[in-house]
């Protein structure tokens, strides 16, 4: 039986460690003030009235929702670097001495790296939502909740690599890799009608596409380049499905016999 107070116990042991990379989290947001303040800007002027329709009249509001997605996938990614280094620092030996679970470690591990990108990116967001305006908050729910799921889905996603990966250093490279190639193969930062045909048709069943698209419909940028929500809902919802119970399956059978080796 999972006891959900301890996995909360797990999750917020995550949060106050997610709150010791200071230097890294100063990074992010001023990574996130450049992009809004000026790549956005910048961009925003360049496109022709005509491209700017076809992104809902404003490809500043756009780029702005999609920054988001982006942010909240970078900073869930996190949980698995964390991973290896308290298993370089023997302190997953530590974890399975203590009243808790494998389920509820691992359990709350995934909660917890999908909590605290979230909550981090709490007030970048509220910005970009100040910038763009609700005007359906019903349909902005629904997008909310969606984000919830997502975040979770990556933190299970970057635990399943993690625990398939016996390399730090190999871990490293493929996530920095796949970074690269997720979020530019997405609509986070471009509309799909501009891409490559054979990038676009990659771009179409990426989970930060149904996430970016999604939060554009919540937040009322009506555009004919969306995702449809029915199918960006379903499209997250098996995301965070499939990787979080890859990741609990997978760093509970890593665990298997009391140690990480």
């Amino acid at each position: 039986m999972i006891s959900l107070r301890k996995v909360w116990i797990v999750a917020e042991r995550d949060l106050r460690i997610f709150l010791q990379y200071k230097f890294l989290l100063i990074m992010r947001a001023a990574w996130f003030l450049a992009q809004i303040a000026l790549f956005g800007l910048v961009v925003n002027k360049m496109l022709t009235p005509e491209v700017q329709q076809t992104v809902g009249g404003n490809y500043y509001n756009f780029y702005a929702a999609g920054l988001i997605i982006a942010m909240l996938y970078s900073t869930s990614v996190f949980i698995g670097y964390d991973i290896y280094e308290e298993a370089d620092h023997g302190v997953i030996e530590y974890l399975l001495s203590v009243p808790v679970t494998r389920k509820e470690l691992v359990l709350g591990r995934s909660i917890g790296g999908g909590l605290r990108s979230f909550i981090y990116v709490s007030p970048m967001l509220l910005f970009v939502l100040y910038i763009i305006g609700v005007t359906h908050p019903l349909q902005f729910l629904v997008a909310f909740i969606s984000l919830f799921l997502f975040a979770f889905g990556v933190a299970g996603f970057s635990i399943t690599l993690a625990v398939s990966i016996k390399s730090s250093d190999g871990f490293d490279i493929l996530l920095g890799v796949l970074d690269a190639l997720i979020v530019r193969l997405s609509t986070t930062l471009y509309p799909i009608a501009y891409m490559p045909s054979y990038y676009a048709s990659i771009a179409r069943f990426n989970p930060l596409t149904f996430a970016a698209d999604l939060f554009r419909w919540g937040a009322g940028i009506e555009s004919a380049l969306l995702t449809p929500p029915a199918v960006a809902v379903f499209g997250i919802v098996l995301f965070f499905s499939v990787f979080t119970f890859l990741g609990i399956i997978l760093h509970e059978k890593r665990l298997e016999g009391g140690s990480w080796q």
